[in-house]
């Protein structure tokens, strides 16, 4: 017994051995470890319970709204309504260019082909009703004026993007919309029509594919034309098809502005007819004509030879696409002479009748210079100078004027500053600075070498001369009108007082005594009182290379001289023949009868100015 007895308290022994000091003599070592994990795992399913009725709470208590916005937004379906662009007319009204929307009509016909039917409400707006494919595809045809049978087969297929019809106008596309056909959507495009052709091409520009200007006014005005895109919002379902009860939003488009022009459209025609016939009679590689209205510095006709037409410009080189009359700078040449006789008028350095005694050439600080036609020794009136155009003369006269004022008088009639009248790429021409004119060029610009302009910033120097002096400056854009008709002023740019009117009255003298009795008689006009004044210059060579490949042939005048309503100016660049057998009066003179009789301009009744050329 006393063994047994031993050998049971050594088992206790190893049994408080293995538990340690808890005492728990019945826990068996061999489950202590998959307790441990069950329980483990019981608190990781009761940590996640809580999460996810935490999330619950948080989901059906606090943020209802958010998730209803959420399911809402996946069901919003958004359509652009484009807006129209605006029209850019000439001061008539008449349209240059407008714009028309028309529409697309396309088809997801997997959407359409698994739809038998559809809701939608009635045409009375009162209860949904049920409408079967077959009549949804019958009313469609209806209103694009196909067959059923086309329609059916344009909606039927396995396509997500199908073109069923192009060109629908917009009240058939309105009601296209208001069918809710499954699948069928319509797309707004804007297509462009230039009536015209190419009568202004140059001016008024194009698009480019995507609908924005890239080219004239088309290009500058094109924030004003475009306009704002409106847009309708539509709630579809789950199978994609609209839902009739569901929101239904429209946002109308704010059309474009139209843009209203100073051009004359009938006389824009006129000009470029004109310039054109002269280019292809001479052979010149381009010519142009400006027209302005002398009291308002209107741009009544801008015309270019090879005009584009925006329809399709591509049908002309891409140098042919702009307007030169702002874009090419070159040489004015005798027209300048106008300039610095007002200058040395002004200045009082000389008067019209003062005496001067001409040689065959004339030569000062080491330059010689001569005149176009071979003459002796000749007593001339600063009138006979400008009317037989004598660069011997009008060197020898505007050396009165410093160098400075030399600088400063062609800068004061916007010499070497282009006009901004709406056109990109104008021209600002060279006029260096005086103290960077060499030894020639001092006296060079006195004639119109040495300095490079466009032809409508000669024209505008001549506005000044024509209107006592003050300058006003150019304007293509006339106003600006909303789609309501409500029509704005473009903002007129500052005018400035050039010369005084005595002055500008005195060089009028000069310039219509070229006509009456000077160089210039083929400009005259029966019936009204023209001034006028020529102007031939070398063209540099387009290649780079130095010296001149040909001629600028030019004349600018006003009418009539009692009280001088416009101006206009031919150029033409490179004519073929003897350029001193060359005449630009004609072409003058039936571009100015026809702008006077445009606008009903009474004929002249004063006395016209006859100015001694020789002196006595």
């Amino acid at each position: 017994m006393a063994q047994k007895t031993g050998k049971a308290q050594n088992n206790t022994t190893a049994v408080f051995g293995r538990t340690g000091k808890t005492g728990r003599a019945s826990q068996n070592p061999k489950l202590a470890g998959p307790t441990k994990r069950l329980r483990l795992g019981l608190g990781i399913m009761l940590a996640l319970l809580l999460v996810v009725g935490g999330k619950l709470v948080l989901v059906q208590g606090l943020n209802v709204g958010g998730m209803a916005q959420a399911a809402l937004d996946k069901r919003m379906r958004e359509s652009v309504l484009p807006a129209e662009r605006g029209s850019i007319v000439d001061s008539q009204g008449t349209a240059m260019a407008n714009s028309v929307i028309r529409y697309n009509i396309a088809v997801d016909q997997v959407l359409n082909t698994n739809t038998e039917e559809f809701y939608r409400f009635n045409a009375s707006g009162g209860a949904v009703e049920t409408i079967s494919r077959d009549q949804g595809i019958s009313e469609l045809a209806a209103l694009l004026g196909m067959k059923d049978a086309e329609v059916r087969a344009a909606v039927t297929g396995e396509q997500k993007y199908f073109l069923v019809a192009k060109d629908v106008k917009p009240d058939i596309e309105d009601q296209i919309s208001k069918l809710g056909i499954p699948g069928v959507v319509s797309e707004g495009v804007s297509k462009r029509v230039y009536p015209n052709g190419s009568i202004a091409g140059g001016i008024i520009g194009f698009l480019e594919e995507g609908g924005s200007g890239i080219a004239g006014l088309e290009q500058t005005q094109n924030d004003v034309l475009s306009g704002t895109d409106g847009k309708r919002l539509f709630e579809i379902g789950a199978d994609g098809l609209r839902i009739p009860v569901g929101i239904d939003e429209l946002t109308p488009a704010q059309d474009g502005k139209d843009v209203k022009l100073t051009l004359n459209s009938d006389l824009q025609y006129f000009a470029q007819q004109a310039i054109q016939d002269q280019a292809d009679k001479l052979s010149a590689e381009w010519g142009s004509i400006v027209v302005e209205d002398v009291k308002t510095g209107n741009i009544v006709a801008m015309a270019d030879t090879k005009a584009p037409d925006p329809n399709d410009p591509g049908k002309v080189a891409a140098e042919d696409r702009g307007v030169r009359s702002v874009t090419a700078a070159y040489e004015p040449g005798s027209v300048q002479k106008t300039l610095t006789m007002a200058a040395l008028i002004q200045e009082g350095k000389a008067s019209p009748l003062e005496k001067f005694v001409i040689p065959p050439s004339y030569t000062v600080n080491g330059q010689t210079f001569t005149d176009s036609f071979t003459h002796g020794t000749e007593d001339r009136t600063l009138a006979g100078i400008l009317g037989w155009s004598m660069n011997t003369g009008t060197v020898m006269a505007g050396q009165r004027l410093s160098k400075e004022q030399r600088y400063d008088w062609l800068r004061k009639f916007g010499i070497g500053e282009a006009p901004e009248i709406g056109l990109p790429s104008q021209a600002n021409g060279i006029l260096a600075p005086a103290d960077q004119w060499d030894g020639r060029q001092e006296f060079t610009v006195l004639f119109g070498q040495g300095v490079s302009q466009s032809t409508l910033q000669t024209v505008r120097a001549y506005q000044a001369i024509a209107n006592d002096g003050l300058m006003q400056q150019p304007r293509l854009i006339d106003s600006y009108i909303s789609p309501d008709g409500t029509e704005e002023k473009a903002p007129a740019k500052e005018s400035s007082q050039v010369i005084s009117p005595d002055s500008a009255q005195q060089v009028r003298d000069m310039l219509e005594s070229a006509v009456t009795q000077g160089e210039v008689k083929d400009a005259a006009i029966d019936g009204y009182r023209v001034g006028a004044k020529t102007g031939t210059s070398e063209s540099p060579c387009d290649d780079g290379t130095s010296g001149f490949c040909g001629y600028t042939a030019s004349i600018v005048g006003m009418a009539p001289m009692d009280d001088p309503r416009f101006i206009v100016e031919v150029v033409l660049q490179r004519p073929k023949g003897d350029i001193y057998g060359i005449t630009q009066g004609p072409v003058f003179r039936s571009v100015m009868a026809q702008a006077l009789r445009s606008y009903n301009v009474q004929p002249s009744t004063g006395k016209p100015a006859q100015l001694p050329q020789y002196a006595k």
